[in-house]
C-alpha cells in the first residue's frame, strides 16, 4: 500500500510540470485568455494536452514543495506567461490601431466595454474580431499548441530562469506593439489626412461653411470607405503580424 501510495504521489508529480506551464500559456495567450473561453474550459483543455505530452517526455523526479521544485514550478509558470504575452503584444496593436482609426475618423467617442481590455474604442473591437479569425484561420491555435509542446524540447524542466538575453528580446519584441499599430492603421489614416487637407482648404475658400457641420460627415464617410477599400490590406498586414509573432517567440524560447 505504501509503494502504490508513493508511486501514485510521484506521477503526480510528474504531471505537475507540463500542466503548470501549458496552463500559465492558456490563460495569457490570445483568444483562449478571454472571457468566452472562460477558466473552467482553459483547465480541461491544458488537463487534456497534458494527458496527451506526458507519456511522450521523461519527466524529471522533483518534489515541488522543495526548494528546487518551487523554482522549477515558478520556471514553468514564467514560461508559459512569456509565450502567452509574446502573442498579446499583437493584440494590443490591434487596440492602439483602432485608436489611431478612431480618433482620425472622429469616433474616438463610440466606445465599447470589453471585458478582457476594458473600455476600447467601436473600431478596436472591430479589428480584433478580424484579428482573431485571421488567427484561427492561421491555425495559430495549433502552432500555438505545438510551440507548447515543442518548448519540453527546448527548454526542458529544470532549466534556468529568464536570462537577461531574452527579457531584452522581450521588451524589444513589445516594441511592435506600436510598429503594428501605424502598419495596420497606416493607409487609413494618410487617406483621412488627404481628406482633412482638403476640408481645410474648402472651409479657408468658403469661409462660411461651418467646419464642424462639414468637416465632421465628410471625415466619418471618407473614413469607412476608406476603412473597406482597405480591409484586403490590413487583413494582410495582421495575419504577417501573427506570423512574427509565432517567430518571435520560438525566438526568444531559444535563449530561455
Amino acid at each position: 500500500m505504501l509503494t502504490l501510495s508513493a508511486d501514485i504521489v510521484e506521477k503526480f508529480y510528474a504531471f505537475l510540470w507540463p500542466m503548470t506551464r501549458i496552463s500559465a500559456a492558456l490563460m495569457t495567450a490570445p483568444l483562449f485568455a478571454t472571457e468566452a473561453s472562460n477558466a473552467r474550459v482553459r483547465f480541461i483543455l491544458a488537463l487534456v494536452i497534458t494527458m496527451l505530452v506526458y507519456p511522450l517526455i521523461e519527466w524529471p523526479r522533483l518534489d515541488p514543495l522543495s526548494a528546487p521544485g518551487l523554482i522549477a514550478l515558478l520556471n514553468q509558470v514564467a514560461i508559459g506567461i512569456v509565450m502567452g504575452l509574446s502573442l498579446q503584444i499583437i493584440v494590443a496593436a490591434m487596440v492602439v490601431a483602432g485608436q489611431a482609426i478612431s480618433a482620425t475618423m472622429g469616433l474616438s467617442m463610440a466606445n465599447l466595454m470589453d471585458p478582457t481590455l476594458g473600455n476600447v474604442p467601436l473600431l478596436s473591437q472591430f479589428l480584433l474580431i478580424m484579428g482573431s479569425l485571421i488567427f484561427l484561420d492561421l491555425g495559430g491555435h495549433l502552432l500555438l499548441i505545438s510551440s507548447v509542446v515543442d518548448s519540453f524540447t527546448l527548454l526542458p524542466i529544470g532549466k534556468s530562469l529568464i536570462g537577461v538575453e531574452s527579457a531584452g528580446k522581450l521588451l524589444a519584441w513589445s516594441s511592435m506593439m506600436f510598429l503594428g499599430a501605424v502598419l495596420v492603421a497606416l493607409p487609413v489614416m494618410v487617406s483621412l489626412l488627404l481628406v482633412n487637407i482638403g476640408v481645410g482648404v474648402m472651409t479657408r475658400a468658403a469661409p462660411s461653411l461651418n467646419i464642424f457641420s462639414v468637416g465632421f460627415p465628410a471625415m466619418l464617410a471618407a473614413g469607412f470607405i476608406v476603412l473597406m477599400v482597405c480591409l484586403g490590406s490590413m487583413g494582410d498586414r495582421i495575419q504577417w503580424l501573427w506570423l512574427q509573432a509565432f517567430m518571435r517567440m520560438r525566438d526568444i524560447l531559444g535563449v530561455l
